[in-house]
């Protein structure tokens, strides 16, 4: 156990005032500017960087360790909210979180969403602290075959398995990988559905298309419902902040069982927390069928919003292990840390260990203090965010609308963007008026072009010989386990089906 010694150094050098004031202003504005629609976590990190060149690399880091987890605090806070998430690992925690706030549960929603962060990233540090080589043996075992059926496994089972009809989750998987397939497609060099424009040659950003469906389709179906559904127009209150003791039970479980989702996916490559997290929604939502949750998907389910959020602050709190451990950037958040250690002459990796030690094990204790500071400043801050529902609906929405458009803006500067923006809005009502479920389009978009990609690595591996998908323990238990769900996931719908018929 020597990481312990080397553990509780790292918390003396960053358990001092200032050290303390660098962690609670990062996680002050990483949340701050992952609350604004259309930016995020990995925004937030990337607009931040340039602050943290004139500290020390000690103070740089800890500074960094609070916008880390502020900024994913503030995706989950601007998606219940406003139903804009700011990053595509918070897609999941809207859609439970937001119908609690609009049934006028925002405080405890957010609350859920405080205490969900806390116990996924705590579990996930402790994780990367004791068993970092183990985990990052496991990590090294996937290969392209594998991430293929990875894909197809959360294709599927978002589809299928989370959908209330299976027509629908399939067809709006075929909108998502439809969306996926336009830019250049990068093995051959050769344009796709690109009409020709050369602004769409690098494809169609997830940002426009999560900000699309979810914030400027909510704002048009709102507009399209207002005179004839009042309930929509109301203006919901905070609630309460506090968890009782039965919402806690409730949602420990769910917070558990999230994490266990969230932590593996964290060292793998291109994994991103988006797989982790729709699993997690998924899971809730079937155990919310077996017992008759009527929340679920109606006024909103504290299970449904407490799984995800725990399983995107555990694959957060590994994806740090796997970028210290191995170098490997897992998410695009990693990414922009990554740059940050060049940028102090450090190279991420097995020898920063050595090279390093101090910085690295006082990085890894500021996490464990930056999660704390988090949830103990924005536990009391959840009415105060809340106080935003209270803003009249037609303010509220133009707000939304204006800062989604910004945000679009800012990245891209591009006006083909904004119209891009309409039009994925508009696909967005007309999804809502046929009860088309989002999530499968926002999964497909995400991990579409990964399974191309992996898909065709596979085939050049085997030489065109399809063996190779089920070729590996790994991919067979993982197409096996998918059958499965399919076929259990059938027989519900069948016998739904019949009990409606009666």
């Amino acid at each position: 156990m020597d990481q312990l010694p080397l553990l509780f150094e790292g918390f003396a050098q960053a358990l001092t005032p200032m050290n303390l004031l660098w962690v609670l202003i990062g996680a002050l504005l990483g949340t701050a500017v992952g609350v604004l629609p259309g930016l995020g976590s990995s925004m937030a990190v990337a607009l931040l960087l340039p602050v943290t060149f004139s500290l020390e690399p000690t103070a740089a880091f800890i500074m960094f360790a609070g916008i880390y987890f502020g900024g994913l605090f503030g995706d989950s806070t601007s998606g219940i909210l406003l139903n804009t998430p700011g990053n595509s690992s918070a897609i999941a925690s809207t859609f439970e979180g937001h119908r609690m706030a609009r049934s006028g549960r925002a405080a405890m929603a957010l609350a859920t969403a405080a205490i969900g962060a806390f116990i996924g990233g705590m579990i996930a540090t402790t994780m990367v602290v004791f068993f970092a080589p183990t985990l990052v043996r496991l990590a090294t075992i996937f290969g392209p075959a594998e991430y293929f059926a990875l894909a197809i496994f959360a294709f599927l089972a978002i589809s299928a398995v989370v959908s209330e009809s299976v027509i629908r989750g399939l067809a709006a998987l075929g909108i998502g990988l439809a969306l996926a397939l336009v830019g250049i497609d990068g093995p051959s060099g050769t344009a796709r559905f690109t009409l020709g424009m050369p602004q769409l040659f690098d494809g169609i950003s997830v940002v426009v298309i999560t900000v699309g469906l979810l914030a400027l389709g909510e704002v048009f179906y709102v507009c399209t419902r207002i005179h004839r559904d009042p309930v929509a127009t109301r203006t919901p209150t905070g609630g309460r902040t506090r968890l009782t003791l039965a919402d806690f039970r409730r949602a420990l479980p769910a917070w558990l069982r999230g994490t266990a989702f969230g932590a593996p996916f964290g060292l793998i490559p291109a994994g991103g927390s988006e797989v982790p997290t729709f699993m997690a929604y998924g899971t809730e939502k079937h155990l919310a069928k077996r017992s008759n949750d009527t929340e679920f998907g109606t006024t909103g389910s504290i299970r449904g919003l407490a799984a995800p959020e725990a399983a995107a602050n555990a694959t957060a709190g590994t994806a740090m292990g796997a970028l210290l451990a191995l170098g490997l950037p897992t998410s695009a958040t990693a990414a922009i840390m990554l740059a940050a250690f060049q940028q102090y002459g450090m190279q991420p990796g097995p020898l920063l260990f050595e090279r390093s030690g101090d910085l690295v094990w006082t990085l890894l204790a500021s996490l464990f203090i930056g999660l704390v500071i988090l949830v103990l400043i924005n536990m009391p801050f959840a009415g105060v965010w809340a106080k935003l529902l209270t803003i009249p609906r037609h303010y509220l929405y133009a707000g939304i609308t204006v800062f989604s458009m910004l945000g679009i803006y800012a990245i891209s500067s591009s006006v083909i963007d904004l119209w891009l923006l309409v039009g994925i809005g508009l696909i967005g009502v007309i999804m809502r008026r046929y009860n088309i479920p989002l999530a499968p389009v926002l999964i497909a978009v995400i991990l579409g072009p990964m399974a191309e990609t992996e898909l065709r690595r596979a085939l050049a591996v085997s030489e065109g010989s399809l063996g190779i998908l089920v070729d590996s323990p790994i991919t067979i238990t993982l197409y096996l386990v998918l059958a499965t769900a399919l076929a259990v996931s059938g027989v519900q719908h069948l016998r739904h089906r019949a009990q409606k018929v009666r």
